[in-house]
């Protein structure tokens, strides 16, 4: 796996997210601060409820300007068994059903979604219950995880 296209196809899809949050941020921020819409009277509140879609759109932009650049920064280094999987690991992951998936142990992102050839790799952080316990793992190791009231089994294939 060819880990450095997989940044590249990262920062790519948040370099796409950003330009669309970009122009959503500015269309609200003119939506709130529009003449039209001052309040005529209490009970008139599109200009307040457009100053709060402006500051969510706002904070959704600076979100991505955090991912975007905490991406960047990610080293892209090959596996190291001594310490085991670090941010940046490329993972290869079975539950007990066999279904497999391909995580990528981010800083950032979570939840992001990316296709690579034809596996489709979502990127996880350390601060979730998966990405803590992936930490340090191997390939070969298995662990356990209560998701949903349900404990689950899991085991690392392969990590790049």
């Amino acid at each position: 796996m060819n880990k450095a296209l997989l940044q590249q196809r990262i920062l790519e899809q948040l370099g796409s997210d950003l330009q669309i949050a970009q122009r959503a941020a500015q269309t609200a921020y003119e939506a709130a601060t529009d003449k039209a819409n001052i309040a005529e009277n209490k009970y008139d509140t599109l200009g307040l409820e457009a100053s709060y879609l402006a500051a969510g759109q706002a904070r959704r932009l600076a979100e991505i300007q955090q991912a975007l650049l905490a991406l960047q920064q990610l080293p892209i280094s090959d596996f190291d068994p001594q310490r085991g999987i670090q941010l940046g690991a490329l993972v290869l992951l079975a539950d007990a059903a066999d279904q497999q998936r391909w995580l990528l142990l981010a800083p950032d992102a979570a939840g992001l979604k990316i296709s690579v050839g034809e596996r489709d790799i979502m990127l996880i952080t350390p601060h979730s219950p998966i990405g803590q316990r992936l930490l340090g793992q191997a390939p070969g190791d298995e662990f356990e995880l209560k998701i949903a009231n349900q404990l689950q089994q899991f085991e690392v294939l392969q990590v790049f």
